[in-house]
C-alpha cells in the first residue's frame, strides 16, 4: 500500500506548479454556455446518462478537454464539430462558466457502492491500483490546479465508459498514461463499482 502512495504522490506532484489554470469569465461563459446546456443542463447536471454533468468539475479541465476535442486528441461525433470554431478564450470562458455551477449529485446503486468506495479511498494493492483519492480528492473534488477533475455526483454510465475507453486504448488523453494504465487493471465489477459510488458521493 505503502508503494502505492508513493506512485500516486509522484505522478500528482509532477504536476503541481507545471500547469497554468485557465483564466476565463463566468459572465462571457454563461453566454457561450447555450448550446451546451441543451446536452450538459442548464445548471451544469446533465440529464442524460451517457453525458457528463460538468458542474464544478474544474474550469481548467474543462478547457483542456475542449482543447482536447477540437484538436482530435478525443474522438466525440457530438463534441468535435461544436468545438471547430472555439478559441482559448472561450474554452476558458465556458470552464470558468460551468466550474461556477453546483453539481447536485445522483444517487448510488446501493448494491454497489459500499465495494466501490473501499476500492476509490484504499486502492487494491494486490493488483496494483492505487486509490482513486490520490489524484481526484477523498470526497471526489478533484484537483484543479494538476487537471483532475472532480468526480463526485457524475453520471454513474458515463464514468463507466470512460473508464473502459481508457482500458482499451480509445481514450488516451491524462497526464503520463496513469488512466489507461490503472483502467486496464480494473475489472467489470470494478467499473460498475467505482462509478456507481462516485454517482452518489457528496
Amino acid at each position: 500500500m505503502k508503494r502505492l502512495w508513493i506512485l500516486a504522490a509522484t505522478i500528482f506532484g509532477s504536476f503541481i506548479g507545471n500547469s497554468a489554470l485557465a483564466v476565463g469569465s463566468v459572465e462571457a461563459g454563461a453566454t457561450k454556455a447555450i448550446v451546451c446546456q441543451a446536452c450538459h443542463g442548464a445548471n451544469g447536471n446533465s440529464a442524460n446518462p451517457e453525458w457528463p454533468s460538468l458542474a464544478g468539475i474544474g474550469s481548467d479541465y474543462i478547457a483542456e478537454q475542449l482543447k482536447n476535442f477540437k484538436d482530435g486528441k478525443r474522438a466525440n461525433p457530438v463534441m468535435m464539430p461544436i468545438v471547430t470554431g472555439l478559441t482559448a478564450d472561450d474554452m476558458a470562458d465556458l470552464g470558468a462558466f460551468f466550474d461556477s455551477l453546483t453539481n447536485t449529485g445522483l444517487e448510488a446503486d446501493p448494491s454497489y457502492w459500499q465495494a466501490g468506495e473501499k476500492l476509490y479511498r484504499g486502492g487494491d494493492a494486490t493488483r496494483a491500483i492505487p486509490a482513486c483519492m490520490a489524484c481526484h480528492g477523498p470526497t471526489g473534488r478533484g484537483n484543479e490546479s494538476a487537471k483532475f477533475p472532480a468526480l463526485r455526483g457524475q453520471q454513474s454510465v458515463y464514468v463507466a465508459k470512460q473508464l473502459n475507453d481508457y482500458a482499451s486504448g480509445a481514450r488516451t488523453t491524462g497526464p503520463n498514461g496513469i488512466m489507461q494504465t490503472v483502467a486496464k487493471r480494473l475489472s467489470a465489477e470494478d467499473i460498475r463499482n467505482l462509478a456507481s459510488y462516485l454517482q452518489g458521493i457528496r
